[in-house]
């Protein structure tokens, strides 16, 4: 009675340099579909990520050319679409999309739906089958409230989607950015959903995986593996069968080089002038660390600020620097966080950061794109030989500080209580926003005087 097949992908993170060969093994597969099927191809967020060049220097928007030009036909969004672009950045992302975005939890602060996404599609095969379509993001809603959205529990809006879709068609397909443990809470509660294709943990299910009677398949990160579902329809229940297919980059990949030299000239202007050699160093305080405390504490008007040393990455030299080394001094979507403790949580937090595993510590994820954490910071507090000072002052165990940091910071993993503790992040600002802005300050004062 037919037979659809849908190749699916995830978390890409603009790892361009497996991009060819994704794009190489969609056509090769077109090419050999037998005659009479249909094929499908679904992107399911995260496929953008600013710490390549290209990305940061088109907002996003090359990689919608991308996905243009392989033949997708329809994306969800990942968190990383969601929140390291602005609300304008995201609203006209998909201008030029020759897909249709397909998104169901994600509003309006009025409750509006935007109206480049749509909550479900209903695709209909060229043999007559209904394959109904709809997508979810994960629920960073105190994030996308900073940016002017707002996103609702992917476990409700799929419960309402359900009650819609599912009697108006033959297949239910679910396109989901929001990890593992969702999916499968999805696919417990949703006998409905026939086929869920996951992402946002970097995870992959074995081939063939199901969760009570609903197909599950996901494709780990960094465009890796491409994944392939074929459903046969028959008079009775649909057939599907799920697999990985491993990428490997082509060694005459000249794809990603091109990217990465057009998002480098779009880059090159200046952004400040620079007076001095500032190294990186990732174990000890620089004055390259001191430059960023500064433009934290400046920039958010806190009383103090912690950081990782691990967040510069090259040096800064003397004269004019461009948007281009910005980027390569600070890569990572990362945003400014004010976090209001006590001057207890502030001693508490300073004895964590004594720990000698941070320097050295290799970190993946949490927006950080370095290559180790490096020496934890503190700029305007200081251990005497007597007690603690903040700014000068000596410190009172219960009074309220403001502490600027970084959102990686508040997530739970380095410091428990930050997660607790009342905070404002600023956004769409990144903390290379931020050092740009302090720098180019600074240099304006100087001209003024």
């Amino acid at each position: 009675m037919g037979t659809l097949h849908i190749i699916h992908t995830n978390d890409l993170h603009s790892h361009f340099e497996n991009w060819e060969a994704i794009v190489a093994k969609i056509t090769a597969y077109k090419k050999s579909l037998p005659a009479g099927d249909d094929l499908l191809v679904m992107d399911l967020g995260d496929h953008l990520d600013r710490s390549h060049v290209f990305t940061e220097a088109t907002a996003g928007k090359g990689n919608v050319e991308l996905l243009n030009e392989a033949g997708y036909h329809f994306v969800t969004i990942g968190n990383n679409e969601g929140i390291t672009l602005s609300h304008e950045q995201l609203e006209t992302l998909y201008s030029e999309a020759q897909f249709e975005v397909v998104l169901s939890n994600f509003f309006e602060p009025d409750g509006t739906r935007p109206e480049w996404l749509h909550p479900y599609v209903i695709h209909t095969t060229s043999f007559g089958k209904r394959i109904g379509l709809f997508g979810v993001t994960a629920a960073y809603d105190e994030y996308y409230k900073q940016l002017g959205w707002h996103v609702t529990s992917p476990l409700d809006s799929v419960k309402e989607i359900i009650q819609v879709l599912a009697p108006q068609v033959d297949l239910v397909l679910c396109l989901a950015h929001v990890g593992r443990t969702m999916e499968e809470e999805i696919a417990e509660q949703f006998p409905e959903v026939d086929l869920l294709f996951g992402a946002h943990t970097h995870h992959t299910y074995s081939d063939n995986y199901v969760w009570g009677r609903t197909h599950l398949s996901a494709g780990g990160k960094w465009g890796m593996h491409i994944g392939v579902a074929v459903i046969q329809f028959t008079e009775t229940a649909p057939t599907i069968t799920t697999t990985l297919h491993p990428v490997q980059p082509s060694s005459s990949d000249t794809t990603n080089s091109k990217l990465i030299e057009r998002g480098e000239k779009l880059l090159e202007v200046s952004v400040f002038s620079n007076d001095e050699h500032l190294p990186t160093a990732w174990e000890v305080e620089s004055k390259l660390s001191e430059r960023l405390g500064e433009a934290l504490i400046t920039y958010t008007e806190a009383d103090c600020a912690l950081f990782p040393a691990g967040l510069l990455l090259t040096d800064l030299y003397p004269g004019e620097i461009s948007a281009k080394m910005m980027h390569d001094l600070l890569p990572h979507p990362i945003n400014p966080c004010i976090v209001t403790c006590t001057g207890a949580d502030l001693i508490e937090a300073y004895r964590i950061a004594q720990n000698d595993k941070w320097p050295t510590l290799e970190v993946r994820g949490l927006g950080f794109r370095g290559k180790q954490l490096g020496k934890l910071i503190f700029a305007n507090f200081v251990k005497t030989g007597v007690g603690y000072q903040v700014n000068g002052e000596p410190l009172e165990t219960k009074k309220n500080y403001k502490l600027a940091t970084v959102d990686m910071f508040t997530f739970g993993y380095f410091f428990p209580r930050f997660k607790e503790l009342p905070k404002v992040y600023f956004m769409p600002e990144t903390i290379r926003d931020v050092f740009i802005h302090y720098s180019a300050s600074s240099n304006d004062s100087k001209r003024i005087k």
